[in-house]
């Protein structure tokens, strides 16, 4: 079966330009079985999607499959998906700030699975860019997964994801990271597996189901940045996400107590 594993939508992400239906049609229209929703610390999207689930099964002709994750804002190791069983969903994860073994910790007890998103991407939001990554080999052999191929980051930066994930033996994710229409379908996760839901994923995962993960460098469409900017973008990220996760600890302590 072949996903899109990490994928933006207007409902759930601030940055995102893309509505959840017409994601879905794109995908449907580019030949795709299915997606990961990964919106920012948010499930938004995927609510959407669970409004609109039954027309847009109709008008798609075929079975789609509409999988429920999150991109995780972490206080120490950058951006993380987390897929959650099927009956399993906490509020902890729309409250960013926790540390990397924090969330590993929480995720696994809840029986879910976490890996980094572009792992070697630009700036505070890739692990290995963050001091935990760089000096911490055993918070790698915790992890389920790496996001190998992501198509807004440079050949390179793949590469090294890619070496990382052989590295740790790791299975593959694959993902467009689209937040714009134009970017949608170039990247897949094709999964040699029956996936129809978050378990079936999170099974295929931990029982080391074969996964290829490619697409096309999403240099072809995304704006040309100077650098001046790139780094100014970086700086304000790490503002934003130090501001909220500390505005949020109050959040995830109430959250914690409800787990």
């Amino acid at each position: 079966m072949k996903f899109d594993m990490h994928c933006h939508t207007k409902e759930g992400s601030i940055d995102a330009k893309v509505d959840m239906e017409s994601y879905v049609r794109k995908l449907v229209s580019l030949g795709y079985d299915g997606m990961l929703v990964t919106d920012h610390n948010s499930y938004r999207g995927y609510d959407q999607w669970e409004k609109l689930r039954t027309q847009m099964m109709a008008a798609a002709g075929k079975p789609f499959v509409v999988l429920r994750g999150i991109e995780y804002d972490t206080r120490d190791a950058g951006h993380m998906l987390v897929v959650l069983p099927e009956k399993v969903r906490t509020r902890m994860l729309e409250a960013r700030g926790l540390k990397g073994r924090q969330l590993i910790r929480r995720v696994h007890e809840l029986g879910g699975i976490v890996g980094p998103a572009h792992p070697y991407g630009n700036g505070f939001f890739a692990l290995m860019n963050t001091r935990l990554g760089k000096r911490n080999e055993m918070l790698m052999n915790s992890l389920d997964f790496v996001e190998s191929f992501n198509a807004c980051v440079t050949p390179l930066q793949n590469r090294l994801a890619k070496r990382l994930a052989d590295k740790y033996q790791k299975p593959e994710f694959g993902g467009s990271d689209a937040h714009r229409p134009e970017v949608i379908g170039s990247a897949f996760t094709e999964i040699a597996g029956n996936i129809r839901s978050n378990d079936d994923l999170i099974e295929a995962v931990r029982m080391r189901v074969p996964m290829i993960a490619d697409g096309d460098w999403e240099d072809r469409v995304r704006k040309k940045q100077k650098k001046i900017v790139e780094e100014l973008a970086v700086i304000g990220y790490w503002i934003y996400n130090k501001l909220f996760a500390g505005l949020n600890v109050f959040r995830r302590r109430k959250y914690a107590k409800l787990l």
